[in-house]
């Protein structure tokens, strides 16, 4: 049965307005929350940017049966290797095992703030594999000391751990990401519903005899009871997302997207992203996902000043014609 989540957009809300939208989310029935892990907004008239993590101990807290998980955290620079397997045992634990560890090689835009040069992606993404060993020891239990090419850790060892291991998800999105991670995470993390991206991946598992894994995506919606005004603010705040991760990864404020975006028009944004309060249409927007493969698929309701109101009104509708379209194995 294909999953449906809610985004706890940190870029766009502040910490309590997320803890809210979270209760409520578990509340009308989605069955995960994913947050993302943000130090700036993409574009400033998001105007949000709290800790992912300290709003994640919250909702554990609040939220009674519905899953989280991060989408995703970069383990490499803002975050230390040990650090981010401490956090992710802590947040299972308060969570009472609901907590699944999205990871990925990160964005400029969030990782440039510790002063350190942002490296190309090959370089990312050997960080993160070097950085992924190290988390899987610790989150097994294991006492780490280790010396690589860009970690060093020195008898690490975490001492509040889940009754069950913490899953991780790893962010993909080229043929060689997938050789690399696929046969060293449980689960594929992608923002594009790209049937070849999941068949390389699965292949690649069932290959080295892996079990079957989640395939998690994420879409942005923009509903609204007025479609212009759905149109205006997804222009405002999401244009940024038709850039892409190799664009995306890359820029490193606010101020770069404005400037990448300035020649993206609404109507483009409005091709893009369903807007207005058709949830059929949104559903129809959703669909390539699953026929791609995906087994989890997150939504993203653009903006805070309407996301009461889309929990409110619109979600739970939306959640029951989702389940009913989607296949149901």
């Amino acid at each position: 049965m294909t999953r449906f989540g809610y985004t706890l957009m940190t870029e766009q809300s502040g910490p309590r307005e997320l803890v809210r939208y979270a209760v409520a989310a578990d509340r009308i029935g989605f069955d995960f929350e994913a947050s993302s892990d943000h130090y700036f907004p993409w574009l400033e008239a998001q105007g949000h940017s709290p800790h992912a993590w300290s709003v994640l101990g919250a909702v554990a807290h609040a939220t009674h049966d519905v899953e989280l998980m991060t989408y995703v955290t970069c383990p490499t620079m803002r975050y230390q290797p040990p650090v981010v397997a401490q956090m992710a045992a802590t947040l299972a634990v308060l969570s009472e095992g609901r907590f699944l560890l999205g990871l990925g090689a990160g964005e400029n835009l969030n990782e440039h703030v510790v002063g350190q040069r942002w490296p190309m992606v090959g370089e990312r993404h050997d960080m993160l594999e070097e950085a992924l060993g190290i988390v899987h020891k610790l989150l097994a239990g294991e006492r780490v000391t280790f010396e690589g090419t860009h970690f060093r850790v020195d008898s690490a060892q975490l001492w509040d751990l889940p009754d069950a291991r913490v899953q991780i998800g790893i962010a993909v999105s080229g043929e060689q990401a997938v050789a690399r991670f696929a046969p060293v995470a449980d689960h594929l993390v992608a923002t594009a519903p790209d049937p070849d991206l999941v068949r390389r991946w699965s292949t690649t598992r069932r290959s080295m005899g892996l079990p079957v894994s989640r395939t998690l995506g994420q879409i942005p919606i923009s509903w609204d009871r007025d479609r212009d005004a759905a149109i205006t603010r997804a222009y405002e705040q999401f244009r940024w997302f038709g850039g892409g991760w190799k664009v995306n990864a890359d820029l490193p404020t606010p101020q770069a997207f404005e400037a990448a975006t300035q020649f993206v028009r609404p109507e483009d944004v409005a091709r893009a992203i369903p807007c207005g309060p058709d949830l059929d249409a949104i559903v129809a927007a959703v669909a390539p996902y699953w026929e791609a493969g995906f087994t989890d698929i997150a939504l993203v309701q653009v903006g805070d000043e309407k996301q009461q109101e889309f929990l409110d009104l619109a979600a739970g509708p939306l959640l029951d014609l989702l389940r009913a379209a989607a296949p149901a194995d």
